[in-house]
C-alpha cells in the first residue's frame, strides 16, 4: 500500500485557532491504511508513524479513528489509541498497578527523537451509510492548560468505494413484417317463425338486424385501406328441441343469413363465405340464468347446466321436470330467446402504409398499423427522444401481446432513466419471457427494489435467458457487499 500523508485540519471548540494548543496530529503519518468490509464488519488497519512527534512529558494524545458518512450526517468512532508523554505514561501505569488492572495495550509511550511506529487494527459492525464515506483521525490532548479548548482532526481519505453494477440490457429488436389481418365479430338476433329457417325481413325486429349486418360489411368494403378476406357465420339454437335437430336448425338458419346477405354483396367472392351450425348454446344459457338472480330454484338450474356433459336432451328433460313448472316456463320465455342467434365475423386485411401515412395514423388509428410499421414510426423520431418513447407506448397499447414492442418500449424507458414507467410496462406482463424479465429486474434494481429485482432476474435465468443469469450474479454480489 502506498504511504499516505495526512492533510491535517485543526479545529477548536470556538471555531478559532487556539494559540496555546499544541498540534500533534500534523506530525502523524498514516502508512499502509486499509479499510475493508469483511462479512458484516468493517476492518480498519493502518500503521501510524509518530517519529516526528515531540510529545510533552505531561501530555496525553488520544487518537480516535472515526468513520464518517459521505454527507457527514452519521459517524462511528473506533477503538481509540493513546500516545502518552513520559510522565503521563508512568502515572497511568501506576494507576493500573494500584487498581490491579492489566496494562492497557492501547496506550503507548512516545519516546521523543526516536523513530517509532504503531500498528493499529479495529473493526465495527458495517452500516450502509459507511459506503463511500471517509475515515478521519481525531486527536484529543489532555494534561495541559486549555488543552480542551480545541481538538485536532485529519481526513485520511475516502473508504469503501462503491460502483453500482452495470446490468446487461436486453437488446432492441425489430418486429417481423406481417400481413395485417383483422376481424370484427358481431351478433345478429334474427327472429324465425317456429320450426322455420327462412328470413322474413318484416318479421318483428329483423329489418333493423339485417341493416346492422349490412352496415358492418359496408364499413369494411367502403374503406379503401381494407380488403375482405372472409365472412364467417355461425348459427346458435336454444335447447327446447332435440339436440341433433337443433344442430341442423342452427346451420340452416346460418345459411339463410348467408344467402340473404350474399345477394346484396355480389362483389364478395364465393370463397369468402363460411357457414357453420353450433347447435345448442348451454354456456350462453348459464350466462342468461345468472342474469336472473330471482329465478326460483336458480341453484338447481345452474347445477343441471354445470353437470350437463353427456346427453343434452336428458338435461333438457331435467330442466322441464323442475317443480313448479313455472321455472321452465321462465327459461323458455325469458332466457332461451337470446340463445337463438347468428354470430358473424368479418375478416379483412389492411394495406401497407408509407412512413408519412403511418405517422399520421399513429395517433388517429394505430390499430391500422402493423407492429413493424409502428416501430418504423418510432425509429423515425430518433432513438432516445421523447417522441420515440411515446410512439412505442402507443404501439404497446395497440399490440399488448407483442413482446418485441414491449421489450423496445421498456428498454427505451430504462435508457432514459424512467424506471417506474418501465416497471409499469413490464410488471405482470412478462409472461415468462426472459428478455422482459431481465429488463424488469434492471428497472427494479435502479429503483432500489433489490429483492424484486432478484426475483425477476431469477425467473429470467430459469427461462434460459443468459443476460438475466449474469445480472442475477451481479446483484447478489452487490447485496452481499451492502449487507449489514
Amino acid at each position: 500500500m502506498k504511504k499516505i500523508l495526512i492533510p491535517v485540519l485543526f479545529l477548536c471548540a470556538g471555531g478559532q485557532w487556539a494559540a496555546a494548543q499544541t498540534a500533534y496530529l500534523e506530525k502523524v503519518e498514516v502508512q499502509r491504511r486499509d479499510v475493508a468490509k469483511e462479512g458484516r464488519r468493517v476492518v480498519v488497519e493502518m500503521d501510524l508513524d509518530i517519529s516526528e512527534m515531540d510529545m510533552k512529558k505531561q501530555h496525553s494524545l488520544q487518537l480516535v479513528p472515526t468513520i464518517v458518512s459521505g454527507d457527514r450526517s452519521q459517524e462511528q468512532a473506533l477503538e481509540p489509541l493513546v500516545v502518552n508523554g513520559k510522565i503521563r505514561h508512568k502515572a497511568m501505569r501506576r494507576d493500573d498497578a494500584l487498581a490491579g488492572r492489566d496494562e492497557d495495550t492501547t496506550r503507548i509511550r512516545r519516546r521523543n527523537r526516536k523513530e517509532q511506529a504503531v500498528h493499529y487494527e479495529a473493526s465495527v459492525p458495517f452500516k450502509r451509510w459507511m459506503i463511500e464515506g471517509g475515515l478521519e483521525l481525531r486527536g484529543y490532548v489532555t494534561g495541559c492548560a486549555q488543552c480542551d479548548e480545541g481538538d485536532e482532526n485529519a481526513n485520511t481519505g475516502p473508504i469503501l468505494p462503491f460502483t453500482p453494477p452495470v446490468y446487461a440490457l436486453s437488446p432492441k429488436e425489430t418486429p417481423a413484417e406481417e400481413v395485417k389481418r383483422r376481424a370484427v365479430t358481431k351478433v345478429a338476433r334474427l327472429q324465425f317463425r317456429q320450426d322455420a329457417d327462412r328470413i322474413v325481413p318484416s318479421f318483428k325486429n329483423n329489418r333493423q338486424e339485417l341493416d346492422s349486418v349490412q352496415a358492418s360489411i359496408d364499413a369494411v368494403k367502403d374503406d379503401v385501406n381494407l380488403t375482405i378476406t372472409g365472412i364467417y357465420i355461425t348459427g346458435y339454437a336454444s335447447p327446447e328441441a332435440p339436440f341433433d335437430y337443433n344442430i341442423r336448425l342452427s346451420e340452416r338458419r346460418a345459411n339463410a343469413l348467408k344467402e340473404y346477405v350474399e345477394r346484396q354483396n355480389v362483389d364478395i367472392p364465393d370463397t369468402a363465405w363460411h357457414v357453420s351450425g353450433h347447435g345448442e348454446d348451454w354456456e350462453g344459457l348459464r350466462a342468461e340464468v345468472l342474469k336472473h338472480p330471482r329465478l326460483l330454484h336458480q341453484d338447481k338450474v345452474l347445477d343441471i347446466i354445470d353437470h350437463c356433459t353427456g346427453n343434452r336432451d336428458r338435461c333438457e328433460e331435467q330442466l322441464k321436470a323442475i317443480d313448479p313448472s313455472d321455472v321452465y316456463q321462465r327459461l323458455l320465455n325469458e332466457m332461451y330467446g337470446p340463445l337463438r342467434r347468428n354470430e358473424y365475423r368479418i375478416e379483412y386485411n389492411i394495406r401497407s402504409f408509407s412512413l408519412e401515412e403511418s405517422r399520421r395514423l399513429l395517433r388517429e388509428r394505430p390499430d391500422m398499423l402493423s407492429a413493424a410499421e409502428l416501430q418504423r414510426v418510432a425509429d423515425s423520431y430518433g432513438q432516445g427522444t421523447p417522441e420515440y418513447r411515446e410512439a412505442l407506448q402507443i404501439a404497446v397499447d395497440a399490440y399488448p401481446q407483442n413482446t418485441v414492442l414491449r421489450n423496445n418500449a421498456a428498454l427505451a424507458c430504462i435508457e432514459a432513466g424512467e424506471y417506474q414507467e418501465a416497471i409499469r410496462l413490464l410488471e405482470g406482463k412478462s409472461d415468462g419471457e426472459g428478455k422482459l424479465l431481465n429488463l424488469l429486474g434492471i428497472a427494479y434494481a435502479h429503483e432500489g427494489q433489490e429483492e424484486a429485482a432478484v426475483r425477476a432476474f431469477r425467473e429470467g435465468h430459469q427461462a434460459g435467458y443468459a443476460p438475466a443469469t449474469g445480472n442475477l450474479q451481479k446483484i447478489e454480489e452487490m447485496m452481499e457487499y451492502l449487507a449489514e
